[in-house]
């Protein structure tokens, strides 16, 4: 290995249970720092849960006034205990741009960032990088006018999100108003102005390039990682008879579970569907499985912590993952390392993972009838699943293992390290 780098991570959001970017940085900084590098954490809320693998962790303030604003929660839109500091500069534009319908979390944090950057490089620390993760606000660009080369993660680029959002309008002010909340412009601009851009798949890699317009060089594509020491499988743990999991969230139209709860509807009435999503009376799962009577077989169980997550993998018959479009597909992976087969569409990046486990059914995306076929399949041969997906197990291990991922980005650090050092002529 190389000597070790200070690397500090600048991640906007930071709890593993709000999303993946919450689960890569926990995740990526344990690993690295168990590698003798020295990591540093700059986080906003909702923060992670404990790192003391980390050299420091600084969580910085965020009123997410744009959460509140569409949640209708008034009452908490001023700072507390001290509502005065709605006046502070960066408080104040946060709530006027989400009266406005657009999304300041990353312009607001990345600046916030900067400020702590450039107040500990006066004071004399020093590091080789900085790794933001999914931020790209313009205060990235100021990171790197301070003489620091930069790296950020990309997961998949927001024209993802907005093309999701297009899909749940139902007015042409709707439309208008997911144009403009997802600050697309800017980190497209941003991303194309750092040393390089990582990101978990090639289909990832190509929408990055085509969207964001980065070149192809730049772009490092060293998939993502899977914590395969608690992604395991329990031969204590008894398989359910005909048990669909599903990870998703329902709100959103890239997760495809409307699809398959039309899929629930077409199968036996045997098979029950266990979904990890939030559980609010008003989750468009339950109001679609009411509408085509299959709701009984239905259970929406909220999220849930980890340990809980990995028991439910353990115990389904299979993991379906109905997706629209995905930048990786953790669910699947995780459901193949803990050795449960899936079925999945053909969307996104999950193709590339399906391949590389080589356990599970692929099927059209947006057809539930195919979908159905593919769960039954899964479900009348029991004992070719079962083999499968415990040679499933070994393949994801050795693909997207941490330690493995960690070894991987601090190659792409090191060649960055090195050639922002290397004078151009």
């Amino acid at each position: 290995m190389r000597r070790p780098l200070r690397i500090c991570f600048v991640a906007y959001r930071g709890n593993m249970r709000c999303g993946g970017q919450g689960v890569y940085l926990w995740n990526l900084v344990r690993h690295l720092s168990d590698m003798g590098h020295r990591v540093d954490v700059l986080v906003g809320p909702p923060h992670p849960d404990p790192m003391p693998f980390a050299h420091s962790v600084k969580e910085l303030p965020n009123q997410q006034f744009w959460a509140k604003w569409f949640a209708g929660d008034m009452r908490a839109m001023l700072p507390r205990p001290n509502p005065m500091r709605i006046f502070e500069p960066l408080n104040f534009y946060e709530l006027c741009s989400s009266y406005l319908g657009f999304l300041p979390e990353p312009l607001a944090f990345s600046l916030r960032a900067l400020r702590v950057l450039a107040g500990r490089i006066r004071r004399g620390v020093r590091y080789d990088l900085v790794h933001d993760v999914q931020c790209l606000g313009y205060g990235i660009l100021g990171v790197r006018a301070l003489g620091l080369p930069v790296v950020t993660t990309v997961h998949h680029p927001l024209t993802v999100d907005r093309q999701a959002s297009f899909m749940r309008d139902r007015t042409f002010r709707d439309a208008i108003g997911s144009m403009a909340f997802y600050p697309i412009g800017m980190q497209s601009w941003v991303a194309r102005r750092i040393e390089r851009v990582l990101t978990s798949s090639a289909a990832s890699a190509h929408r990055i390039a085509s969207d964001f317009r980065v070149p192809a060089e730049r772009i490092a594509m060293v998939a993502n990682g899977v914590a395969t020491d608690v992604y395991c499988p329990d031969p204590r743990v008894r398989r359910s008879r005909a048990e669909i999991l599903c990870v998703g969230r329902a709100s959103d139209p890239n997760k495809g579970i409307a699809t398959l709860i039309e899929a629930l509807a077409l199968l036996p009435e045997h098979v029950h569907l266990t979904l990890v999503d939030d559980a609010h009376p008003d989750n468009p799962a339950r109001k679609r499985a009411a509408e085509l009577g299959c709701d009984r077989r239905l259970r929406v169980i909220g999220r849930v912590p980890t340990e809980e997550l990995v028991h439910l993998y353990r115990r389904a018959t299979l993991v379906a993952v109905p997706s629209r479009y995905e930048g990786f597909g953790l669910p699947a992976a995780e459901a193949m390392a803990c050795g449960t087969p899936v079925v999945t569409t053909d969307a996104g990046a999950l193709r590339e993972v399906l391949e590389t486990g080589g356990s599970g059914v692929m099927v059209s995306k947006d057809d539930p009838g195919a979908l159905a076929k593919g769960i039954a399949t899964q479900l009348d041969q029991p004992e070719a699943r079962g083999e499968i997906a415990r040679r499933a197990r070994d393949r994801i291990v050795a693909a997207y293992a941490w330690p493995r991922i960690a070894e991987a980005t601090a190659a792409v650090y090191a060649d960055v390290v090195d050639e922002f050092r290397t004078p151009q002529h």
